[in-house]
């Protein structure tokens, strides 16, 4: 083959590249006809009047057909200046460096998911490569490093266990494996990485970590069912991060390689969407209390009297009440599905979208809500004055009556109330769950396995005795002590509170 050297119009020329790379017509007719329109291509949006246009112009003219099926644009790659990279600017992070430190996944993940693959332009920062490597790399590894740590064995692929959450992040993760299926079918990388990484988001802060305790009693359904969810998440997050799902996969399964596996099937996996979405607000829900509690300035540990959940279905949740109490350390969780004594709902016209359509009954309906009187009816639409307003035509927010202390769920699915009142029987409790956070940290600095027995001789200041005489059997139980003593200590390890122990294995 070679390249005639007259060139009528380069965009001319670039657009018969189809047909030009494979001397079509005068050869492979039969290879062209079957691969003509190309599945994919992908370039810089600029390209939308250039060669995206002149693929068209020819396949039209010659074919009467598009020239491909589908098409991503992509935007700028820009210095972390905002202008265009530079070599005599350098501004842009040492790509050698980024790859030393972070790895090739994190900058492919920080492409990936960036706006540029819908057009957009992207800034590229150290700290935006490092944020995709903190949200997403290294808790997927850290999860893979907690199973090979704590499990006493090899898990196996199980999907028939009885215990909610992992009931719970398997038919998660069957969502995910239809989101991402979904998004790859059209070419919605962004939208696939989101995906990933709010899976990757419940794996780590609710499954994992609620499930800890279980892991450490050498549990075989929550090892097998951890085992199960990398095994079939490796194979999902294979395409986006090449490199940690195969060092992930290897590891797991002894197998050569998880570009070598099927994508999973849509059977693989346990549905259940009522779970799903009950544990979704259980989340929604701890996550609403915990800002509450932040706001407030009350330490976690500190247990705190009550919380009430207002949502619109009270009974979804009511499973979970114990689960609620337990994660954000309150003593009574309350159902119930008056939101309107906690809050209300704030409507307000957009303007932008409603006008063209309603002309000027757009300011009626805008004077309509302000006044209060605005109706959602059934389905969905909005009554404000003359104007009857379809759901993208207007917005409702859910308002706290007590910002202070109530706090909304996201979509304004419900409102969450911390009563913070602390007495001296819920801060005696908090002294105890702070000291033993410390005496946790004393048995791994210690060098101590996680199951092994101790032995504590705990000192306290004399204002502080009684609270640990009342919390003893919860202090020693926790730190699994077997034999727990209170004396005067003049050489033990001190901790917090003017407190002093010695601890040694039994």
């Amino acid at each position: 083959m070679r390249r005639i050297p007259d060139v009528l119009d380069v965009w001319f020329d670039s657009g018969s590249m189809p047909y030009a790379q494979v001397h079509y017509p005068f050869e492979n007719l039969d290879w062209f006809q079957g691969h003509y329109p190309g599945d994919f291509i992908v370039e810089y949006i600029g390209q939308t009047r250039g060669w995206f246009y002149t693929l068209h112009v020819l396949a039209t003219a010659l074919f009467d057909r598009p020239a491909f099926k589908t098409c991503v644009a992509h935007g700028i790659v820009l210095g972390f200046d905002g202008q265009k990279m530079s070599k005599s600017l350098r501004n842009y992070p040492d790509v050698t460096e980024v790859f030393d430190r972070d790895g090739s996944d994190a900058m492919r993940w920080f492409l990936m998911a960036s706006p540029i693959l819908r057009g957009g332009n992207l800034i590229v920062t150290e700290q935006g490569i490092r944020d995709g490597v903190r949200q997403v790399l290294l808790p997927l590894w850290n999860t893979y490093s907690f199973l090979a740590l704590y499990a006493p064995k090899v898990g196996t692929w199980r999907v028939d266990s009885v215990h909610v959450l992992d009931r719970y992040i398997l038919a998660k993760l069957a969502v995910l494996r239809d989101d991402l299926s979904e998004s790859m079918e059209v070419y919605d990388i962004p939208g696939a990485c989101e995906h990933l990484r709010q899976f990757t988001e419940a794996l780590t802060n609710w499954y994992v970590r609620r499930s800890r305790s279980r892991f450490w009693a050498e549990d075989a359904d929550a090892i097998d069912t951890l085992h199960t969810v990398l095994e079939v998440t490796t194979r999902l997050a294979a395409p986006l991060l090449p490199l940690i799902t195969e060092i992930i996969w290897r590891g797991l399964t002894r197998e050569r390689s998880v570009h070598l596996t099927d994508w999973p099937a849509p059977d693989l996996l346990p549905s259940d969407a009522d779970l799903v979405a009950a544990m979704d607000q259980v989340r929604d829900v701890c996550s609403a209390a915990s800002s509450l509690r932040k706001a407030k300035k009350l330490r976690v540990r500190l247990p705190l009297p009550k919380l009430i959940v207002a949502v619109e279905n009270p009974q979804l949740l009511r499973p979970f009440v114990d689960l609620i109490g337990d994660e954000l350390n309150v003593k009574q969780v309350e159902l119930t599905d008056a939101i309107d004594t906690y809050g209300r709902f704030e409507l307000t016209v957009n303007a932008r979208v409603a006008g063209p359509r309603l002309g000027k009954d757009v300011q009626a309906a805008i004077k309509a809500v302000k006044a209060g009187d605005g109706v959602i009816n059934p389905d969905g639409t909005l009554l404000a004055g003359p104007a009857v307003l379809t759901p993208d035509e207007y917005n409702s927010r859910l308002v706290a009556a007590d910002p202070e202390s109530t706090a909304a769920l996201p979509d304004g699915a419900g409102l969450v109330v911390l009563d913070g009142t602390v007495t001296a029987e819920l801060e005696a409790e908090g002294w105890a769950k702070d000291r033993i956070r410390e005496l946790q940290e004393l048995r791994k600095s210690t060098g101590l396995d996680v199951s092994d027995r101790i032995r504590v001789v705990m000192s306290v200041p004399a204002e502080r005795e009684d609270w640990a005489r009342t919390h003893r059997d919860l202090i020693a139980g926790e730190i699994l002590a077997t034999d727990f003593e209170f004396a005067d200590l003049a050489d033990g390890v001190a901790i917090g509170d003017g407190v002093r122990v010695s601890i040694e294995k039994t």
